[in-house]
């Protein structure tokens, strides 16, 4: 049977692979396995019970979700403060803003509005490790915790949600933003309400697209996974850069004031080296993941700042940088942590402290992002293949080998399986984007050759 969670919790079409049966399901069995945490226990022994935020992206089939997710931990003995549609990190910070013993938030980030997901996040608002996510699954199977009377829990509306969550982004500006015309484009997801909100608050003119959720437009056609739209707007309102989030605004991509594309990896060259300047960089060190563009870490490296690169996966960013005690880290598709105000990802804190280095600098988002030049890279799924025998294939690697002999340092490769597909990733990076296709298709040949399944 394959595993319940994926990369990011559970996710699936709703109502089909994620249904009312198995959000009340997992609820329950969230419950079973914190009840055993010491915080639910200390709650329980000075006879208050344990409390956890729910929370949503506006997509349609997150009512009926959320309401089985609350359900089914109410029913558990846990009280539960239902913070409506907000953000994720919004999530992730409120859990830890009132020392909650866990929390979940439905959302399916960036995909489409059929889809849903179950996210669960631990006290203090961290991701959870695979080790809990295994016990959670298997106590779907086991015995529910079944109170009556005064020990249910109760479920009650999170009503000051939005404002501590306000109140956090802005207190971590290290410059205002008055002066600046920002476009925001908030997915028609969870920031729709937020996001332009606190860039105003900030003392930002903001200009809004993609900000009117009807629970079937998220990500549809709007957002960091369709740019388009935004690099119009700003081109056309004559704005100083625009803002892209997703579905749960979890990511910040960016756009400058001639509609030209910010990426994640251009992003966290901008903060590294401002927050370098500020001294805010703990040990000038970034954390990046092995996909992020080769000319990121050869700026930083002329500026003295080191890269620690993890596999790909925020949770694996999170790791690195708790392992370091660093203070910055994130993914090329702008999944950007800054860990001295979240725990995971944050869409919102990313978009405010670059749209706050243009207003410290006095520079534009296209300078500051000149910081780095962008390697070309070419990406090839090969599906269709044994991935599991790709590190045990010497003629693959030895293609490898001379691939990299050929760019002598000035370009990269790297060949990963799928974690849920016969699919192996070919990424190649050179100083031009010819060599980069044709290395790349040469690599796709061989893997192709050496570990294509039987029809």
């Amino acid at each position: 049977m394959p595993r319940l969670f994926g990369t990011d919790g559970i996710r699936g079409l709703a109502n089909r692979d994620v249904s009312v049966e198995l959000a009340l399901q997992v609820a329950q069995a969230t419950a079973v396995v914190f009840a055993q945490g010491r915080s639910a226990q200390a709650r329980r022994a000075a006879g208050r019970r344990p409390t956890a935020v729910v929370a949503r992206d506006p997509r349609v089939s997150g009512e009926f979700l959320a309401a089985a997710t609350a359900a089914g931990l109410a029913s558990s003995g846990v009280d539960v403060l239902d913070a409506g549609v907000i953000p994720t990190p919004a999530a992730a910070f409120l859990i830890a803003d009132i020392d909650a013993d866990f929390g979940v938030m439905i959302s399916a980030s960036h995909n489409p509005a059929p889809d849903n997901g179950i996210k669960i996040f631990a006290r203090g608002g961290v991701k959870l490790p695979d080790v809990v996510e295994d016990r959670i699954e298997a106590a779907i199977a086991g015995d529910k915790h079944v109170p009556t009377g005064a020990d249910v829990g109760r479920i009650r509306r999170f009503a000051d949600a939005e404002d501590r969550y306000v109140l956090h982004l802005l207190g971590t500006l290290p410059h205002r933003l008055d002066g600046l015309h920002i476009v925001i484009d908030s997915a028609n997801g969870a920031a729709a309400g937020v996001s332009p909100e606190v860039f105003t608050d900030a003392g930002a003119r903001v200009t809004v697209i993609g900000n009117d959720p009807d629970g079937i437009n998220i990500n549809d056609g709007v957002g960091s996974t369709h740019l388009g739209p935004l690099q119009r707007a700003v081109v056309e309102h004559g704005a100083d850069l625009g803002i892209a989030h997703d579905g749960d605004a979890d990511r910040c991509l960016a756009v400058d004031a001639d509609g030209r594309i910010v990426d994640g990896d251009q992003i966290m060259a901008i903060l590294a080296v401002g927050m370098a300047e500020r001294g805010a960089l703990r040990d000038n060190t970034l954390v990046t993941t092995v996909m992020s563009n080769l000319g990121l870490k050869l700026a930083l490296r002329e500026r003295g700042i080191s890269t620690v690169e993890t596999k790909v996966g925020d949770r694996y960013v999170l790791e690195g940088l708790n392992a370091g005690g660093y203070s910055l880290g994130g993914e090329q598709s702008g999944h950007v942590i800054m860990s001295d105000f979240a725990t995971t990802g944050d869409g919102l804190l990313t978009g405010l402290h670059i749209a706050a280095e243009v207003a410290r600098t006095g520079r534009s988002l296209a300078e500051l992002a000149s910081v780095m030049t962008v390697y070309p890279q070419t990406l090839i799924n090969v599906r269709g293949v044994d991935h599991h025998g790709l590190g045990a294939d010497g003629v693959i690697a030895d293609a490898v080998k001379a691939a990299e002999a050929e760019l002598e340092g000035t370009g990269r490769v790297l060949l990963r399986p799928s974690g849920t597909e016969p699919m192996v990733r070919v990424m190649v990076e050179a100083a031009d984007e010819h060599t980069a296709d044709r290395i790349a298709a040469e690599l796709e040949a061989v893997v192709r050759d050496r570990l294509a399944l039987d029809a």
